[in-house]
């Protein structure tokens, strides 16, 4: 059962970097060429909301874990993880890249 969830959270942090790189840095670089771009503004806090979505889930399995009874310190890195990647993937406002 715990290889299962520890599948489960190699596979939600994979879909994280998924959905960061095709809604998120996509509309990122479109929303600098153009601003007022309501479709693309929805698709990058779309990306944002799903990204939250999913860190909050890899959270969901340690507590999944602490449910069926396995100790604190066995769960605690599913807690971290979420948290770290919550922390990590913070909101920024788009800002055209430096080109050399």
């Amino acid at each position: 059962m715990k290889f299962t969830l520890k599948t489960a959270a190699v596979a939600i942090v994979g879909m994280i970097f998924v959905v960061r790189r095709t809604l998120v840095l996509r509309s990122a670089e479109n929303l600098v060429a153009h601003p007022d771009d309501s479709l693309t503004l929805n698709h990058w806090k779309t990306g944002y909301f799903a990204t939250y979505a999913l860190c909050e889930a890899l959270a969901l399995l340690g507590m999944v874990l602490r449910f069926l009874g396995f100790p604190l310190h066995q769960s605690l890195s599913f807690y971290l993880g979420g948290f770290v990647l919550l922390f990590f993937f913070a909101p920024r406002e788009p800002a055209p890249t430096p080109t050399t």
